[in-house]
């Protein structure tokens, strides 16, 4: 019978990649997990572990044992969820992470509504891109995350992973408001209209030589809205680049930068810039949320999303 906990550890490695990285995940020393994961090895028989420059991988022999791990995990996982059915009352500590618009415009309302109902129910939230939030989430440091996913840009879908959508958020070209409609003084942004006045491939076409505010290389949302930009025949100059949203708002509202903005952003406000149409089949971001399979039917995990989907249904209702 192998260890169970030294099966766990090496299925964090397989997730997190390092050993540093397991012992800090697990407020271990380094040497600690190397001796756990040698001992491993003694007890299988094979090498689990070859080296790699400075790192290891894994052998097939430890995938191998990595996927029978993730199956005993997830069966766990589904005693925790029965046994936390069976009682009357909910507790315990669900753990979040949530994008930045979904975090503003979502995740309050849910806590209140989770707070009325289960008070005695503990909730963090984490603000994290989901490009690190669901290797986290395989990874076990979070039950909940909230992800995006841009028009023509679809996520991968590991099978120990489940998506519920949550809403279809609509995303605009944000332009600053003409001199006329503002206090802000006319630094030479582009001239626009009202909204949807302009042809949307013309509308982006008329920036080629302006500004951009994107998020980071590396995020869906650069890649769709580098892809949208190439599409329309130019390649945008990005010079502010940042995951923080209500900073590209800030930018276009001062006539510093044009930029792609979901209606997330203003929650319930009206908008502050000009909003112009998208070209058809790139006007929707799919907002959903992600669980681990076995975590899925946890009573936690079902009034959370039960909440969010509230919370989404009354935004949808002020707007």
């Amino acid at each position: 019978m192998f260890d169970l906990h030294r099966l766990r550890l090496l299925r964090e490695l397989k997730h997190r990649g390092t050993l540093a990285a397991v012992a800090t995940a697990l407020s271990y020393a380094p040497s600690s997990v190397s001796q756990q994961l040698s001992q491993l090895e003694a007890e299988v028989g094979v090498p689990l572990l070859e080296p790699v420059g400075r790192r290891v991988r894994l052998t097939e022999q430890a995938e191998i044992l990595v996927a029978h791990t993730e199956a005993v995990l997830e069966r766990l996982e589904r005693a925790e969820a029965d046994i936390a059915t069976s009682l009357t009352e909910l507790t315990g500590t669900l753990r979040i992470a949530s994008f930045q618009t979904a975090a503003l415009a979502l995740v309050p309302t849910a806590l209140s509504l989770l707070r009325e109902l289960h008070p005695h129910l503990r909730v963090h939230v984490t603000h994290m891109e989901p490009e690190k939030a669901l290797p986290a989430l395989q990874a076990r440091d979070f039950d909940l995350v909230l992800a995006e996913e841009y028009p023509g840009n679809p996520n991968p879908r590991p099978a120990e992973l489940e998506q519920e959508d949550l809403l279809e958020d609509p995303l605009h070209l944000a332009l600053p408001k003409p001199a006329e409609d503002t206090d802000a003084p006319d630094t030479g942004g582009p001239a626009t209209g009202g909204p949807n006045t302009s042809a949307p491939l013309a509308a982006l076409r008329s920036l080629a030589d302006h500004p951009w505010v994107m998020e980071p290389e590396g995020t869906a949302a650069r890649h769709w809205a580098m892809t949208l930009c190439r599409n329309a025949g130019f390649e945008p100059d990005v010079r502010f680049e940042t995951t923080d949203l209500l900073l590209h708002l800030r930018l276009v509202e001062q006539k510093h930068a044009a930029a792609f903005l979901p209606d997330l952003v203003w929650s319930v406000r009206a908008p502050t810039v000009t909003l112009q149409r998208l070209p058809r089949g790139q006007r929707t971001r799919r907002v959903f949320t992600v669980v681990r399979r076995g975590r899925s039917q946890h009573p936690a995990v079902l009034a959370c999303r039960d909440a969010l989907l509230r919370a989404a249904a009354l935004r949808s209702d002020q707007g």
